[in-house]
């Protein structure tokens, strides 16, 4: 054999036959030094990224949320004279664009100014026929005035802006420069607008003929005007007080005659019950529909006249809304003409509404009810303007103090001194609600602009209850849109944050012990090669996309839960009991032939046994439902028949059962142990068969008793956990959502479980300790860190559920614990409304907030689930 001659490296360690073995080198490759310190440099990187990125989220939330919170601010501030101006005025406005201003004076005289500048422009003059004007009224867009005049008859009139866009080319010459913006001919101001464009505006008032309302001679002492209807068909009423303290409701209807253009009027009058001789008219009130007149006297007193029979009106209420020793000093509607706005002599500021009230007597059974108040000024307010796109309103107290409220939230969007400490003469509410104007008795107009982007939203209204227009009492309420423009947005997070909650909880409930049974199950129980496959199998559960689960859920399992509504209620007791009396009739078997099936025989027979108690259900549906429930759970559910008694019999059987059994087995545990020791397999079996089946009708006469009694003294689970059913309901979402957290708890619970040392399981089963009872109280308690942590994890997965919740759950904001009821959940919101929503906007915004909601309520549940973990963790380290 000839000699092979072979370099070894020196890290390699050789020996030949007779010779010194050769040590390896200790030295690490530098190539493995720098690919660790280059992994450790990564690690490091990649976890200060996902910390700063979630904080980064975070603050992004938090920038996008704080503006709701914040008031107004004035972008910009005029001040100038005006000459010729009365001592009052009966009404100031301005268009839109805060171009034009006019004022009319209480001798019907006109005056038209540039609002920034305060500069004359020409204006129309208004022909009363020498007639004095002696009462006035305006709608609340201000683009609609009713003049009352001496003679007795009324003068309506309609004001309009009239606005176009024009190029350079089109401008006349000769114009005057009014600021940098705007420039006039004298009647017509153009403003230069972006894209080298201009806006042209031009204000128009048309008068309309007289209409006779008093006795010739008799003047009107007060009035008010509504408008409704559209252009073709419009529909105007308004009401007035004449000098013989005559009140008449006159309603005006108007066709145009598409043809030939003509305009038809027509006039009903009705007269009002007079009031008692001794009332001093402060103010007059006509609703939006004409249906209600509200008096206000003086002293406090409002006499509501029910007119929806306008041929029969009748005085259905006269009640204070202020104190005795206080007068009224303001009474006006805001927007939308539901919220009555009163103020009195001591500074106070309350809105009132109209409430369903049967107990104060009155003969509609309704009332007014003070709503909402705001903080007590300290003098009275004066002067009132309301906004025309929502419920902010402008006011002006004794002292000439300006603020600017907003009458849902209750928010102050702005607040400015007076310069002369005497109230203004007139005051206005920029349209867009972006400016104020007001007019003082020596001609000084002070014109603010301001922004207020979010003037309904505070801590109170997206958090705490609020009593909505339309309600009976204060409520958490979520409506972000309605069919008209006067509504109030309700922007409540409470009923979406209970929604999330509420989803959850019941999906854990569904869960939970599926999952941990499973886990314990297959952990401890089951056959390795078992284990092996289904483990892998219930993992891939979790990779189902929930679009699909809540796809399932919305059009195939809906369906079917409603149809067979009670085979699903009784599904929950005859599988247990399947499962249980299954267990049970096993040991019957051989130990050889039982530990012959513990593999896949015995899965098979769990599956079978689950799969054939479903199929039982079904048929003996009908048959439960007609022994429990009248033959129509539904109709038990609304309350329409039966009593309590049944599902609180239902309910109680469970837990009367495992109270019971713990009973059993703190008291007699151990003596029916030592007695069963004398026992061969088949007789304990046969005897523990028999203990169940005694407990089990101890428990049905137990939860009798109990559900009886509990009828007795009024306890009834409708209304609360169930009430009336809807097809796409929290139990759908429980079964939905329950599939997809299964797996995620499932997962993490086996492995917690399988992580315990083997050797407290063989220490325990050495001693002579049951599987079972190895499981129950070694295995389970050593790993209760990680199982908690599972039900965490999984809860964390329930509450931003998304999809699952919006396609089964019926997106309905409602707080009832009601499972057969729908929800609407924090996520669900956010994917639903979010696509609609104006960027910067109050809803945007607001769901933004929904998301840093939901940020905080998963930072809270995994914090907590830490500390517990650790807790439970440091007792496991000590067993």
């Amino acid at each position: 054999m000839s000699n092979i001659s072979t370099e070894v490296a020196p890290s390699r360690i050789t020996a030949t036959a007779g010779s010194v073995p050769v040590r390896r080198s200790k030295d690490v490759r530098r190539s493995v030094l720098i690919i660790d310190r280059l992994a450790d440099r990564i690690i490091t990187i990649g976890g200060i990224a996902v910390i700063v990125a979630v904080l980064g989220i975070l603050v992004f939330l938090v920038e996008e949320t704080l503006p709701l919170f914040r008031g107004g601010h004035v972008t910009a501030d005029h001040a100038y004279h005006l000459a010729n101006t009365p001592d009052s005025v009966l009404a100031l406005g301005m268009d839109e664009h805060k171009t034009i201003a006019y004022i009319i004076s209480p001798d019907g005289t006109l005056a038209l100014f540039h609002a920034r500048s305060g500069k004359p422009l020409h204006a129309p003059t208004l022909d009363f026929k020498r007639q004095k004007i002696s009462a006035f009224a305006q709608t609340i867009n201000q683009r609609h005035l009713a003049f009352g005049l001496q003679d007795g008859t009324v003068r309506l009139a309609r004001t309009q802006f009239k606005a176009a866009i024009v190029t350079s080319q089109e401008l006349p010459a000769n114009l005057t420069a009014l600021d940098g913006r705007d420039q006039t001919d004298g009647t017509t101001v153009y403003s230069s607008i972006p894209g080298g464009q201009f806006r042209k505006i031009v204000f128009d008032l048309q008068l309309e003929p007289a209409l006779n309302v008093a006795p010739a001679g008799t003047p009107i002492v007060a009035i008010d005007y509504r408008v409704g209807g559209e252009a073709e068909r419009q529909s105007k009423a308004f009401v007035t007080v004449d000098g013989a303290g005559a009140m008449m409701l006159n309603q005006v209807t108007s066709r145009i005659n598409l043809l030939t253009g003509k305009r038809r009027v027509a006039v009903k009058k009705a007269q009002l019950p007079d009031l008692p001789a001794d009332t001093q008219l402060h103010a007059i009130l006509l609703a939006e529909k004409a249906d209600m007149v509200l008096i206000g006297s003086k002293q406090g007193r409002i006499y509501r006249y029910d007119t929806r029979d306008f041929q029969k009106p009748v005085l259905v209420e006269s009640a204070p809304v202020i104190s005795d020793s206080t007068s009224l000093s303001l009474m006006r509607f805001l927007f939308g003409g539901q919220s009555i706005l009163i103020g009195d002599s001591t500074g106070s500021l309350d809105i009132f509404f109209l409430m369903q009230r049967p107990e104060h007597g009155t003969i509609d059974k309704r009332a007014l009810v003070n709503a909402r108040s705001f903080e007590k000024n300290q003098t009275p307010y004066v002067r009132f303007s309301p906004s025309v796109r929502d419920k902010s309103f402008a006011v002006i107290d004794a002292a000439g103090q300006l603020k600017i409220l907003h009458g849902t939230s209750q928010k102050t969007l702005g607040q400015y001194a007076s310069t002369d400490d005497k109230p203004a003469v007139g005051l206005t509410l920029a349209p867009r609600l972006d400016g104020v104007m007001q007019l003082g008795r020596d001609g000084a107009v002070r014109f603010a602009e301001f922004e207020v982007p979010h003037p309904e939203t505070t801590f109170k209204t997206l958090f705490r209850k609020v009593w909505y227009e339309g309600y009976e009492q204060p409520t958490f309420t979520w409506q972000s849109s309605a069919a008209t423009d006067d509504f109030e947005p309700k922007l409540s997070l409470i009923p979406l944050i209970f929604g999330s909650v509420k989803a959850a909880l019941y999906s854990l409930f569904f869960a939970v012990p599926i999952a941990i049974l499973g886990a314990i199950y297959t952990s401890e129980f089951v056959n390795p090669s078992v284990r092996a496959t289904l483990k892998p199998a219930m993992e891939m559960m979790a990779s189902l996309p929930s679009v699909v689960l809540g796809f399932v859920a919305a059009l195939v399992l809906a369906p079917i839960v409603e149809t067979w509504i009670a085979a699903v209620v009784l599904s929950f007791i005859v599988v247990p009991v399947s499962l249980m009396a299954g267990a049970y009739l096993w040991q019957l078997l051989p130990i050889h032939l039982a530990n012959r099936w513990q593999g896949l025989p015995k899965f098979f027979l769990i599956c079978a046994v689950v799969v054939l108690a479903l199929i039982v259900t079904r048929p003996l549906g009908a048959p439960f439902e007609r022994l429990f429930f009248q033959g129509d759970f539904k109709a038990w559910l609304n309350g329409q028949s039966g009593t309590a008694q049944p599902f609180l019999f239902l309910m109680l059987m469970p837990i009367v059962f495992l109270g019971l059994a713990a009973l059993i087995t703190r008291f007699f545990g151990r003596a029916i142990r030592v007695y069963q020791a004398r026992l061969s397999p088949l007789q304990t079996a046969l005897m523990e068969i028999v203990k169940w089946l005694l407990l089990s009708m101890a428990s049905i006469v137990g939860a009798y008793i109990l559900a009886w009694l509990g009828t007795l003294v009024g306890i009834d689970a409708r209304g609360n956990i169930v009430d009336t059913y809807v097809q796409r309901n929290t139990l759908v979402v429980g079964f939905a959502m329950g599939f997809a957290v299964i797996p995620i708890i499932y997962t993490i619970a086996e492995d917690a479980l399988n992580a315990v040392p083997e050797h407290l399981r063989a220490a325990s089963l050495g001693c002579g300790a049951t599987p079972w009872q190895t499981a129950l109280y070694v295995i389970l308690p050593t790993a209760v860190s990680g199982v908690f942590s599972a039900v965490m994890i999984g809860m964390g997965r329930a509450v931003g559920e998304t999809m699952i919740v919006v396609m089964a759950a019926g997106n309905t904001p409602l707080m009832d614990w009601n499972i057969f009821n729908g929800l609407r959940a924090l996520s669900a919101t956010i994917a639903v409304e979010l696509p609609e929503a104006v960027k910067g906007g109050t809803l945007y915004r607001v769901l933004f907030l929904s998301g840093l909601v939901l940020f905080a309520m998963t930072f809270v549940i995994n914090t907590v689930a830490e500390v517990v973990r650790l807790r439970f963790r440091k007792r496991a380290t000590q067993l």
